[in-house]
């Protein structure tokens, strides 16, 4: 089963695709899609295609994104919520199930403590996935979510997953 990552952002949105294989996961890719643009529609557009190229080209049979929080300020909250909508809406237009983990779990399923920082997810993230080249710290987040996906999945997620693989 492939699982894909992602750590929303407006303008760096990591994902990372991992196999699961029983209890074993490996590593298949890592990224990072810009939002480039003027304005947010063409941000926002940016990111639905490349995180659309992605899933087309790497296939994956389930997803996870990371939920989000309140920012700093209302505006910069909101600009990370629409992100966000992209990263649920692309794997769910190609029919995939969706998991939505806070961050204190990941890094606490990944590292084994809710606040760790960048440095320590990413180091954890090489340990469970050695020769892993990181694109980033937006792509290490965004299989340390596809990680946390693939230890907390329930079993009939799983079972199905399979029956249809």
């Amino acid at each position: 089963m492939r699982v894909l990552g992602i750590d929303p952002g407006l303008q760096n949105l990591g994902w990372g695709m991992i196999r699961v294989e029983g209890s074993r996961i490996s590593h298949i890719a890592n990224g990072i899609c810009h939002g480039t643009g003027d304005d947010l529609a063409q941000r926002l557009l940016a990111l639905h295609v490349g995180l659309t190229d992605v899933v087309e080209r790497f296939q994956p049979d389930a997803a996870a994104v990371e939920l989000v929080f309140v920012n700093r300020d209302g505006a910069g909250t909101l600009k990370l919520g629409q992100a966000r909508g992209i990263a649920l809406l692309v794997p769910a237009q190609a029919g995939l199930p969706v998991g939505e983990y806070a961050p204190n779990k990941i890094k606490k399923t990944v590292v084994g403590v809710g606040h760790a920082d960048k440095k320590q997810v990413a180091h954890m993230v090489r340990l469970q996935l050695p020769g892993v080249e990181l694109a980033g710290p937006d792509a290490a987040d965004a299989l340390a979510v596809a990680i946390c996906h693939a230890h907390h999945m329930g079993s009939g997620l799983a079972q199905a997953l399979r029956r249809s693989a």
